[in-house]
């Protein structure tokens, strides 16, 4: 085993607690340091004033009749009661179920049927999107029936409508009226329920993207929220000291693990952002003097190009994620330099795995955090495999990268056919992307299985053509993918975005590439675009850009 998978394994113990545990140790060790804070709404938590704001909602669930095992949705935004819902849901053994902020009402009816969700709380509206208005489309029984006696006959399954906020709705419950009904249930019954509950119980689930067929609901253990959560903050070298700036959303596990998990672990503040907006982000590490930040290349990227950057005080940042998507070096010597983040992390994984299998070292020179994802977390065995024996490969080898843990799901809600493809017999869960391992355990992904192109039968890795067009000046960003073509099955189309001032061509970017790269990886189709079509959580949909690719060079299918 290689030395640093080795050292990482030896401190390796299995803490089987719940999150509800792990949330009151914290509190019982820093009862009145901050944990909570929203810097642009004056909204600040101790970790004691927290801990009663989430025992207050739990007993509010409770008298509500919410059960142990029993759905909670929450589609919102990190408005400040999130987290308190997510440690109250814990606490009483229900399962908080995340809704991305982006559903439509087509797919948030698909997820509360599929799920048979019993409860949801929902905030009033997302930019243009009325999310009061699209519930009671698809249950127009709330706004005629009583509270807590819902019959709706589009989704038989759902009991109870709450509003996560003062505001007052027709058939639904608001948080201070469930706050108010902590009275009906005395310490001993919560107690009781708390005693109950088994660290292995599902506790989170989160659909997966649906990218290819009907999303999937994961569903992750307190084990695995927990524990994940307590190695990511370990390896930041999080104390009750660092203030954490969290814009990335909470009901992505980027928000809710890697961040609040993280953080409440270590007894860390929470600097939460409702949603993302670079000038609040930089507004809030320099009010707040935040010693770490989060998000995706291309949140960071928006900070360090913001006209306004240079007038913020970010010198008090220390450590970070970087996850989402492989970073170029160029970026991350930029956040280094300009943004003091020295010790900055990149984690790996998917929401199957809790989510994170690896994640780099802070001592890891500059280039192994560019050019890898770290090697395997602490307690996760990880490998690069063949994907249908799962057989490791010899080192340097491109195959599957899968992993075998505490971390991996319990499976997809009601989906066992779905959940034998993702994980395989002896425990091994199949990422579905590429990769190599060096002699050092350190992993690089190289792209995707259903994102590599095979033009006429060579391989050509998305990944690699990436880093090397991000060489070219004047190119911001890119991304590179499949175009169907009648000749060769594939062709390789380049979508770039120029930096500010700069005019490229297409023709430019060809030349660049000749005599540089072998000539079958060479961008056969070049589109120039001002930005791509990105996920709530920052995440570049490739799936969208090979659907662009397809409809803008149609020739490709004629020739």
């Amino acid at each position: 085993m290689d030395e640093k998978v080795r050292e990482r394994q030896a401190q390796f113990v299995l803490r089987e607690k719940t999150l509800g545990q792990i949330l009151d140790e914290t509190v019982a060790r820093f009862p009145d340091r901050d944990a909570v804070i929203y810097a642009d709404r004056n909204y600040r938590k101790t970790w004691r004033e927290f801990a009663e704001v989430v025992d207050n909602f739990a007993k509010g669930l409770m008298a509500l009749g919410v059960r142990k095992g029993e759905k909670v949705a929450v589609w919102a935004t990190n408005v400040p009661y999130w987290v308190a819902l997510q440690f109250a849901t814990a606490k009483i053994g229900a399962i908080l179920l995340t809704v991305n902020t982006n559903y439509r009402e087509h797919e948030l009816r698909y997820l509360l049927q599929q799920s048979e969700c019993e409860n949801i709380f929902l905030i009033d509206s997302l930019r243009d999107h009325d999310y009061v208005d699209t519930l009671y489309k698809i249950a127009p029984e709330l706004r005629i029936q009583s509270r807590g006696e819902l019959r709706c006959r589009d989704l038989p399954h759902l009991k109870r409508v709450c509003f996560l906020g003062a505001e007052k709705y027709r058939g639904m419950y608001s948080v201070p009226e469930i706050m108010a009904m902590s009275v009906m249930v005395d310490d001993e019954e919560y107690k009781a329920r708390q005693a109950s509950l088994d660290p292995w119980d599902a506790i989170n689930m989160q659909y997966t993207s649906g990218t290819t067929g009907f999303p999937k609901g994961v569903m992750l253990t307190h084990v695995g929220v927990g524990l994940n959560g307590y190695w990511i903050g370990r390896h930041q070298r999080f104390t009750e000291q660092d203030r954490v700036c969290l814009p990335v959303p909470l009901f992505h596990c980027f928000g809710c693990v890697l961040g609040v998990s993280a953080c409440v672990n270590h007894g860390a503040c929470m600097v939460i952002l409702e949603s993302y907006n670079p000038l609040q982000v930089l507004a809030a590490v320099d009010s707040e003097r935040c010693t770490a930040l989060y998000g995706v290349p291309t949140m960071f990227l928006a900070e360090l190009e913001h006209k306004l950057f240079k007038r913020f005080d970010v010198s008090s940042l220390r450590t970070g994620i970087m996850a989402g998507s492989v970073c170029p070096e160029s970026l991350m010597r930029r956040v280094v330099d300009e943004m003091n983040m020295k010790e900055i992390t990149i984690c790996y994984g998917l929401t199957e795995g809790s989510p994170v299998m690896t994640q780099s070292d802070i001592h890891d020179p500059l280039s192994v955090r560019c050019e890898t994802v770290g090697c395997a977390m602490p307690g996760i065995e990880v490998r690069v495999a063949d994907p249908d024996t799962c057989e490791e490969l010899p080192r340097g080898q491109v195959g599957e990268i899968i992993c075998r843990g505490y971390n991996v799901m319990k499976g997809y809600y009601k989906m066992p056919e779905e959940t034998a493809k993702a994980i395989s017999p002896d425990g091994w869960l199949h990422s579905g992307d590429l990769g190599v391992m060096d002699e050092n355990g350190y992993v690089r992904v190289t792209g995707r299985i259903k994102d590599m192109i095979i033009r006429g039968g060579e391989n050509v890795y998305p990944r690699e053509v990436e880093e090397f067009l991000l060489e070219m000046p004047g190119v911001l960003d890119v991304q590179v993918v499949a175009v169907p073509s009648r000749k060769y099955g594939e062709e390789v189309g380049a979508f770039l975005i120029p930096r500010p001032g700069v005019e490229l061509a297409p023709e430019d970017v060809r030349a660049f590439c000749r005599g540089k790269i072998a000539w079958y990886k060479v961008p056969r189709y070049v589109a120039i675009v001002s930005g791509f079509p990105l996920t709530a959580s920052g995440k570049i949909q490739k799936y969208k850009l090979r659907e662009m690719a397809a409809e803008r060079w149609p020739e490709a299918m004629q020739k």
